[in-house]
C-alpha cells in the first residue's frame, strides 16, 4: 500500500475491517466476503473522496472473431 496516498490506504484498511466484521456490503446489498472485492470497494471510496488513486483498469478487450479465426489458421 506504500504506492498509494495515505488517505487511500486508510480507506482500504477501513473496508478490510468492515469485511472482517461482516458489515461491508457491495452495491447490490450483498455481504462482501472476498478480500479482493473489499480492496476494490476501499479504493473506489477513496476515489470518491478525491484521493490520488489511479483510475480503474478497464475490462480486458476481447479480440474480434475475425482475428481469432486468422490466428488459428496461421498454424
Amino acid at each position: 500500500m506504500a504506492k498509494r496516498q495515505s488517505t487511500a490506504s486508510k480507506t482500504v484498511r477501513s473496508a478490510m475491517h468492515r469485511r472482517k466484521k461482516g458489515t461491508l456490503r457491495s452495491g447490490s446489498g450483498r455481504k462482501v466476503t472476498s478480500r479482493k472485492q473489499a480492496i476494490a470497494i476501499g479504493l473506489n471510496e477513496a476515489r470518491e473522496k478525491g484521493a490520488d488513486v489511479p483510475p480503474r483498469k478497464s475490462a480486458r478487450k476481447r479480440s474480434s472473431s475475425s482475428t481469432r479465426k486468422s490466428s488459428t489458421r496461421k498454424k
